[in-house]
């Protein structure tokens, strides 16, 4: 393969509408970001859905002979399937032939099998998923973690989340000094429970980040903070109901506009306007959720991403090796590690 760039191994089996919309996606990557793409899985279904004058500069497709099913429990099917074409993936990875990875199948398979090839970051108890939510500010993004990885969480565990998310809001987003939240049912320092009480305490000494104090619900979409923190039970409820939020507002937008030659007239002068709407709430343009606390640049998709969603998971992949997003989460948790020591 004459490599350019960043290489990207892509799990081109995982995902329901695996390999076309991965394989589609990836290509365009390919084609407009500079990065080499390396699709992992069954050869022949890998090139019965490329195009026939696909150039295939850049591209590799690496032979996996099993899949992980949804249904699987996650631990002992990436133990029992060591072909399964997410381990290759991720052994791409931990053997430096791929800068980062990127799968849309199961994504308790994809935890642990970065957990197990990958390893964790000195400092860090627990990775979580982090992902990116847009605000009603423009181009003032909000970052939520956990999203998944741990359904129960220790207060120490939200003091590393906000840690390894301010890392990414300053470096791949852009944030200067990424004001972090801790999601809670009030603003006052008083209120939570015990767990929300004691992560507070954790958060506001902690010198590394820049605490803002309690979020309640209604902030997180504010843009008053640029990354919130809470256990993964909460955060996967509030992504699922965020993924949900634009399409049902654009389908009340549609309902409520009128019908008949008036109707044709506004929605054509709304047009440009209506797209900017959804390209601003829609979750493909985020493409996917980054794994942070692990040895290596891991992004999960959604398990129904398409394409545009998949060549968005690559760009942020690719942002994140760009800015050298795993170096400066080993400083920083060496750190952590220090201060528990």
């Amino acid at each position: 393969m004459g490599s350019t760039g960043v290489r990207i191994a892509i799990d081109a089996m995982g995902g329901d509408f695996a390999p076309q919309e991965i394989v589609a996606g990836a290509l365009r990557a390919k084609e407009e970001l500079d990065v080499s793409i390396l699709l992992v899985g069954n050869p022949q279904q890998i090139e019965a859905v490329m195009p026939s004058k696909t150039n295939l500069k850049g591209v590799e497709i690496v032979p996996a002979e099993e899949v992980i099913a949804m249904d699987e429990e996650p631990l002992n099917a990436v133990r029992r399937k060591r072909k399964a074409s997410i381990n290759v993936a991720m052994d791409l990875v931990k053997n430096k032939q791929a800068d980062a990875v990127f799968s849309a199948g199961h994504s308790g398979a994809a935890m642990a099998s970065a957990l197990l090839r990958l390893g964790r970051l000195r400092g860090i108890d627990r990775p979580a998923i982090g992902t990116v939510f847009p605000t009603i500010i423009a181009g003032k993004p909000v970052m939520i973690l956990d999203v998944g990885a741990n359904v129960d969480c220790r207060p120490k565990f939200l003091e590393q989340f906000a840690v390894m998310g301010s890392i990414y809001s300053q470096y791949v987003l852009g944030t200067e000094s990424p004001k972090v939240g801790l999601l809670n049912i009030g603003e006052e320092d008083t209120k939570g429970n015990d767990l929300a009480l004691r992560a507070h305490e954790l958060l506001r000494e902690n010198a590394q980040i820049n605490f803002a104090g309690n979020a309640e619900g209604r902030d997180v979409l504010s843009g008053d903070f640029d990354v919130i923190v809470c256990d993964g039970f909460v955060g996967n409820v509030l992504l699922k109901f965020a993924e949900s939020l634009g399409s049902v507002i654009l389908q009340i937008l549609r309902e409520e506009l009128p019908q008949g030659i008036r109707g044709q007239i506004g929605t054509a002068l709304l047009k440009p306007n209506l797209k900017r709407i959804k390209q601003r709430m829609d979750h493909a343009e985020h493409g996917g959720a980054l794994l942070l606390g692990v040895g290596g640049i891991c992004f999960i998709g959604h398990g129904s991403s398409q394409a545009p969603s998949i060549f968005s998971a690559i760009r942020m992949a690719k942002e994140a090796v760009d800015n050298q997003v795993l170096a400066r989460l080993q400083s920083q948790s060496n750190i952590l590690q220090n201060e528990s020591s």
